[in-house]
């Protein structure tokens, strides 16, 4: 009997080797190869080959309307790009704990109430478990059907015979085919599910969720292939002691990876956050020093939130500055021209930055606020609360101009807000002024003496 055939796979990234490497020349990790039976397949003739390929003249092609459907929850359909495209492979991605089965559980519920026939496919619950979750969400139709199982070969079977039109699989890690050796959780296995499922969802047009474990490092686990091979990446960030849960597309085939989806997570599962910044300002406080609200945006979404910063005598050698939200080698940056362009001695200060919420934004509009923020702090003067600001930062001290300016400020006169300090080069004589008062700066000296 003829020896099987093995190779070495890397736990980390998925590189192949045909011996084992101390360290991945893929990820650089060390003792990440493990040793996996290899699959034999059978070949085909080239000449069955050569039947089954045919090439097809590219005006020949013809076109049909991309038709999706809603899920129920116009956060997640947001993300998507506009709804659910049939015969897609989604996968969400997550820390322990943060909600994932939670969502999809309830993307399931409003499927189901549109009379759309849904499965959900657990490997890591029973029957009982689901139930016991379901009932704190809430009522269900008879549209959605459990399943508990972890062999690809039977959920093949099952899949094929009963064509939902929507399947969820809770988690990918758990799934195993019995052709491979390997133990669920394995680079083989991963790969090995991913594909079929994939080929399930084009050949059948099923639109499968996958839900995908994550590492330490914050990124799906197993190999890269896997985020590669499905039509679209959503991870499911947040702080699981927080309330609010934020659903961000990194991966789309079908529309733009900037748009992100705001829930809160209650007793009875997720809630979406219909308007994320008056969600953020909520519990702003008034007249402190060294906070002041600025603009950003997420995709076509302008996010109202609050910087606030603290700026105090250092007690050390070596002042600290620490950021929480936001890039720590930024707010660096930020106050090194502070202190060349204004004259600001910060280099004797410790300097804490953070974006209330516990939200990560780093997009350059917040540059103005951070540094607004600083300086109110530094000099102790409070900025009015229905003042608001956005505009990126350089190195000689300029406000440079921003996207989507007239966006901010309609958002900002929405939520109350009548003063408006941003770019000079982003005024525009179109822009509705009523009710709002519209500051242009050039640099930030022009700022500081504008707000403080």
């Amino acid at each position: 009997m003829a020896k099987a055939k093995t190779i070495y796979f890397c736990q980390e990234c998925g590189h192949e080797s045909a011996k084992w490497l101390g360290q991945c020349p893929g990820c650089r990790q060390w003792n990440t190869f493990v040793e996996e039976p290899v699959a034999q397949k059978k070949s085909m003739s080239p000449q069955k080959l050569l039947q089954d390929a045919s090439p097809v003249v590219l005006s020949d092609i013809t076109l049909q309307r991309e038709e999706r459907f809603a899920s129920g929850f116009p956060e997640l359909d947001r993300v998507l790009g506009g709804g659910i495209v049939p015969a897609s492979l989604v996968l969400v991605g997550g820390d322990p704990g943060i909600g994932k089965s939670t969502l999809l559980l309830q993307v399931c519920q409003k499927l189901s109430a549109q009379r759309i026939m849904v499965l959900y496919i657990s490997g890591e619950e029973s029957l009982q478990q689901i139930k016991i979750r379901a009932q704190r969400i809430g009522q269900f139709t008879d549209s959605l059907s459990l399943l508990c199982e972890t062999n690809l070969e039977v959920i093949d079977a099952v899949l094929r015979r009963g064509k939902p039109q929507v399947v969820v699989i809770d988690s990918i890690q758990t799934m195993y085919s019995e052709n491979i050796s390997s133990s669920p959780g394995s680079v083989s296995q991963v790969r090995e599910a991913t594909g079929a499922f994939m080929q399930l969802a084009k050949g059948l047009g099923i639109t499968i969720f996958l839900v995908g474990h994550v590492t330490k490092e914050g990124v799906v686990a197993g190999p890269r292939v896997l985020e590669h091979m499905v039509d679209t990446v959503l991870y499911f960030e947040g702080d699981r002691h927080a309330s609010y849960r934020i659903l961000r597309g990194v991966k789309n085939r079908f529309g733009s990876t900037n748009e992100i989806g705001v829930f809160e997570m209650r007793e009875q599962g997720l809630a979406e956050v219909e308007n994320p910044s008056e969600f953020m300002l909520s519990g702003k406080p008034k007249d402190a020093s060294g906070s002041v609200v600025a603009c950003s945006i997420e995709g076509t979404r302008p996010i109202l939130l609050e910087v606030q910063a603290l700026v105090c005598r250092s007690s050390f050698g070596i002042p600290r500055r620490t950021a929480a939200g936001t890039d720590t080698n930024r707010v660096n940056l930020l106050m090194a021209v502070l202190e060349k362009r204004l004259n600001l001695r910060l280099s004797e200060c410790d300097a804490y930055v953070n974006i209330a919420g516990g939200i990560k934004m780093n997009e350059p509009a917040l540059d103005l606020g951070i540094v607004l923020a600083i300086i109110s702090s530094y000099k102790e003067r409070c900025i009015d609360e229905k003042t608001i600001c956005f505009g990126e930062v350089g190195l000689s001290g300029e406000v440079r101009a921003v996207s989507l300016a007239k966006q901010r400020i309609l958002e900002a006169r929405k939520l109350g807000f009548t003063t408006c300090i941003l770019p000079k080069v982003s005024l525009d004589a179109n822009m509705q002024t009523e009710g709002i008062t519209l500051i242009g700066v050039e640099n930030v000296q022009q700022a500081v003496r504008r707000i403080l």
